[in-house]
């Protein structure tokens, strides 16, 4: 599991330690992500099945994608199709994805890079490994995370991003036991590339096998821990996590991350929070509106064509 990573982790901006005024965040629940498939076939892992959107909020829905080993002739991708009222980002950990839009939108990402598409008022969108990757297939893995956007966003003009891993800030704990890759927001004064409508923090985190990470987390964020790879415990009260297992912790200042002492891989998770929108949520397929009239809405305008068309070189 690349990503980004760096040679020399004490080279980095480090995290400060907790303060003795500070909370770490109680585990709140532990479920285990079930298995699927989307798109065209990929397997992916449901990591918010059965958790309460109340608690996920401003978060919607969230795939881990693989891991998977494709053989030749095997890599998969989506279909063209539309979404309306929310974001869609795509965190490439191993494997490559192109991405294509109605509105011009695309590029190619592989392992630590980010595209970050805001719907907004509507767009039409394929994600699928390039052709060379058909042929040969390889590795593939990622994650994919829905975000919502407040009503006063939700027909905003659509948008893309291309973040290049590159970009993204890495921060070490103070003893260098760990890795944090900031993608979005803020993490203890340091900015992730991707720009957000709704206040979100996202970040990959590797912690090395036996070491432990107080990580600061803003407040007033709520905070969601999901085990990408490896075991280890999460929380105070020392919870012990596995390989697709979603984490939702309480109120508090620091999520507290440790991997096991008697395991060589590390614990890789995704840890993201934001600030909860607290609105009606209507979903219904690729569209995600305050209400169900707007969702069918939707539905109407994109069998009108006024959510985009797809690009003459792609129909």
């Amino acid at each position: 599991m690349p990503a980004v990573t760096v040679e020399n982790i004490l080279a980095l901006p480090r995290l400060p330690l907790p303060d003795a005024t500070a909370v770490a965040r109680p585990v709140r629940s532990v479920t285990t992500a079930p298995a699927g498939f989307e798109g065209e076939g990929f397997p992916v892992r449901r990591a918010f099945a059965g958790i309460d959107l109340t608690l996920l909020d401003p978060f919607i829905h969230m795939d881990q994608m693989g891991e998977v080993e494709y053989a030749p002739g095997e890599p998969k991708g989506t279909s063209w199709h539309p979404h309306r009222g929310f974001e869609t980002v795509t965190y490439m950990i191993d494997g490559i994805m192109e991405h294509k839009d109605s509105g011009g939108g695309g590029g190619t990402i592989s392992g630590g890079d980010t595209q970050w598409m805001t719907a907004g008022a509507g767009i039409l969108h394929i994600e699928a490994p390039p052709e060379h990757l058909v042929q040969s297939g390889g590795l593939f893995h990622g994650v994919q995370l829905w975000v919502n956007l407040p009503r006063e966003n939700k027909l905003a003009h659509p948008r893309y991003q291309d973040i290049t891993g590159s970009k993204v800030a890495l921060l070490s704990s103070n003893d260098g036991g760990a890795l944090v890759r900031v993608i979005a927001g803020e993490v203890a004064g340091h900015q992730g590339p991707g720009a957000t409508y709704t206040p979100i923090a996202l970040s990959h985190t590797t912690v090395a096998p036996g070491a432990a990470l107080s990580l600061p987390w803003n407040p007033s964020f709520n905070a969601i821990v999901y085990v990408l790879a490896g075991s280890g415990t999460v929380g105070p009260e020392r919870r012990p996590v596995e390989k697709g297992q979603t984490v939702v912790l309480g109120r508090g200042d620091t999520i507290e991350l440790a991997a096991s002492e008697r395991r060589t891989e590390p614990l890789e998770v995704f840890v993201l929070g934001g600030q909860p929108i607290r609105e009606p949520i209507a979903m219904a397929g690729p569209f995600v509106m305050n209400t169900r009239s707007e969702v069918m809405q939707a539905f109407e305008d994109f069998q009108a064509g006024r959510l985009g068309s797809i690009p003459p070189e792609y129909a």
